[in-house]
């Protein structure tokens, strides 16, 4: 934890330093509010111990300065001329605590304990909420025709338990239909596991989605589920099945047939209860004619069949896509949402998206980083420039 300690008395900081110092803190100090202010405003602190009584500025001016700055590190209030109403006083204004002199050395650990969990439940808000810029990220953006037919598609179909099939080109936003499918059904509450199946070494495959047994192969040295047990209840998502081998295809194909799977290695049949939802950016009729995908495995997969437009074939959904990926971009980024011109998203219209959605996301990240407050016409035309080109 970093810390700030302000009082005029050496005696007390140096204290203060030598308690803090033994629990593992970094310290910087402070003679007076003042001279604190300016090192608030320059530095990032855990936690601030401030004397009440100072020359120059003292701790409840410093309180109220410290609290117009908006800042979220809890101020610790300290005096030996402590009376009950300058506790209250102080508590009330939105000190995090109140502590008298002479400092009791069991007293300042409390506080330090309770600062630490505070700041951890903080940080884990944080994160929370960073989740849920991501989840409300999933909602799929657009009112041209195409995505209003895939929006009515989900709506219909999310209820079910459906098997769905999604088509696409890379970056499209298959993913975001499958959450939405998820999202909008029974199955909601529990989990969505998501397996790229292009990412994971064909060796390694049937393990990933059929878990295995302790000694099944050298690396096997305890039982492990596989991702069908992981999401029982929820919706599996196997993306880019078209890359999927023969092998895991026959047994993917008996989990849907017959809902029970065996773990690699073992001989157990093992109930399983999820919703298969799967991707591919192949033509898949074309992997079947050629021998790479199993044709019986393709229509256990789509019964219902949805497929994403690329992103040149929306160019609509354009400007309210970059709006909101401006949002989300300069959220993440901690800044304030910048404008765009309408000469700029015309630009951006007229650009050949070949990366698609996710590309159009990670030119407005570069546009957000490298433009000034209004991003222009000049800045798409300068740094706007797909990978292809």
């Amino acid at each position: 934890m970093h810390i700030l300690l302000i009082d005029d008395q050496r005696a007390i900081r140096r204290a203060l330093r030598e308690i803090l110092e033994f629990e593992g803190c970094t310290i910087d100090e402070a003679e007076d509010g003042g001279q604190a202010l300016q090192k608030i405003k320059d530095h990032t602190y855990d936690l601030i111990f401030s004397d009440v009584k100072m020359p120059q500025m003292d701790g409840l001016e410093l309180l109220d300065a410290f609290l117009a700055l908006e800042l979220d590190t809890p101020l610790v209030m300290i005096s030996g001329h402590g009376t009950l109403e300058t506790a209250v006083s102080c508590i009330k204004k939105g000190a995090f605590d109140f502590i008298e002199k002479p400092l009791d050395l069991n007293r300042i650990l409390v506080v330090l304990r309770q600062v630490r969990e505070r700041n951890s439940m903080v940080q884990e808000t944080q994160q929370l909420k960073q989740v849920v810029r991501k989840v409300k990220g999933f909602a799929i953006i657009g009112e041209s025709p195409q995505i209003n037919e895939i929006k009515q598609m989900i709506q219909k179909v999310a209820p079910s338990d459906a098997r769905v099939l999604i088509t696409g080109e890379n970056g499209t936003g298959k993913e975001l239909v499958a959450r939405s499918l998820h999202q909008l059904s029974e199955r909601h509450k529990m989990p969505f596991i998501e397996v790229n199946c292009a990412a994971i070494p064909a060796e390694l495959i049937e393990s990933e989605l059929f878990g295995h047994e302790k000694g099944a192969f050298t690396s096997a040295v305890k039982d492990r589920k596989g991702k069908f047990e992981l999401s029982s209840g929820g919706t599996l998502f196997l993306d880019e099945i078209g890359d999927m081998s023969l092998s895991a295809q026959a047994k993917v194909l008996r989990a849907l047939q017959e809902n029970v799977i065996q773990r690699v290695g073992g001989e157990k049949d093992i109930k399983v209860d999820c919703r298969v939802v799967a991707a591919t950016n192949k033509d898949l009729r074309l992997e079947i004619k050629e021998g790479r995908f199993r044709e019986d495995l393709y229509h256990r997969l789509a019964v219902i069949l949805i497929h994403v437009p690329a992103l040149n074939d929306r160019r609509t959904d354009i400007p309210m896509l970059v709006e909101h990926f401006l949002h989300l971009v300069c959220q993440d980024h901690g800044i304030q949402k910048k404008g765009i011109e309408p000469k700029a998203i015309e630009a951006l219209q007229e650009l050949n998206w070949t990366g698609n959605i996710r590309e159009l996301r990670n030119i407005i990240e570069r546009l957000v980083i490298l433009s000034d407050q209004q991003i222009t016409q000049a800045d798409v035309l300068r740094y706007a420039k797909p990978s292809h080109s």
